[in-house]
C-alpha cells in the first residue's frame, strides 16, 4: 500500500476518476471504517456492508468534495455513522412491523449528502492535532486514523504499549474538550 502519498493528493486524483487513487484510499481507511460500523452495529456482516456502502457513497461524492485537513477519515467516519444509523432504523422498522408496533416518528433515512462533517468541526480537530507533540500525532495517526492496535503502534514507534494507550487516551480527551468548547462558542 502506498503510504507516502497524502490523502489530499489521492482525493484529488480520485475525484478526477482515478481508480487506483481511490483503491489506495480504500486500503488506507477501510479498517477503521469497518470498526466504526462494527462499534455501532455489533454485527460483523452488517459492519462489512456499511463499510462498503460508505466507500460507494464516497466514490460518488468525491468529484465535488474538497478535503479540509490531512485525512479523509473524518469524512468517511461521518458517512459511515449515517449509513449505520440508516441501517439501525431500517432494522427497527422491520422489527416493529413484524411485531405490529410501527413507529412512525422515526424518519426512514438520513440524507448523507446533507450531513457531512462541518468545516468548523474539522478545523477545530486539526488545530488541536497541530498542537500535539510529534509522538502524539503519530500515535493518533496510527491508532485513530489507521486502526493500529496499541501493541502494533508501540512497536512501530519504539515505545511501550502502555505509553501508546495513555497518550491516546489524553489525546482523545483533548479533542473532545476542544470540540465541546467550539460548540459552546
Amino acid at each position: 500500500m502506498d503510504t507516502t502519498t497524502t490523502d489530499a493528493d489521492l482525493v484529488a486524483r480520485a475525484a478526477g476518476g482515478g481508480e487506483y487513487a481511490f483503491r489506495v484510499l480504500y486500503q488506507r481507511h477501510v479498517r477503521p471504517v469497518y470498526w466504526i460500523a462494527y462499534g455501532l452495529l455489533h454485527n460483523s456482516a452488517d459492519a462489512e456492508d456499511i463499510a462498503q456502502e460508505t466507500f460507494v457513497v464516497a466514490w460518488k461524492k468525491l468529484p465535488g468534495f474538497v478535503l479540509e485537513g490531512e485525512s479523509l477519515l473524518p469524512w468517511l467516519a461521518t458517512i459511515c455513522r449515517y449509513q449505520a444509523s440508516n441501517r439501525l432504523r431500517s432494522q427497527r422498522r422491520e422489527e416493529a412491523h413484524r411485531t405490529g408496533e410501527a413507529d412512525e416518528t422515526t424518519p426512514s433515512t438520513i440524507n448523507v449528502e446533507d450531513q457531512v462533517i462541518s468545516r468548523d468541526y474539522a478545523e477545530t480537530i486539526l488545530k488541536e492535532l497541530a498542537t500535539l507533540s510529534e509522538l502524539d500525532r503519530e500515535i493518533f495517526r496510527l491508532c485513530a486514523t489507521e486502526g493500529y492496535a496499541y501493541a502494533a503502534a508501540a512497536e512501530e514507534l519504539k515505545v511501550t504499549s502502555g505509553t501508546v494507550r495513555n497518550r491516546l487516551s489524553r489525546i482523545r480527551t483533548r479533542l473532545r474538550t476542544a470540540v465541546s468548547e467550539s460548540e459552546v462558542s
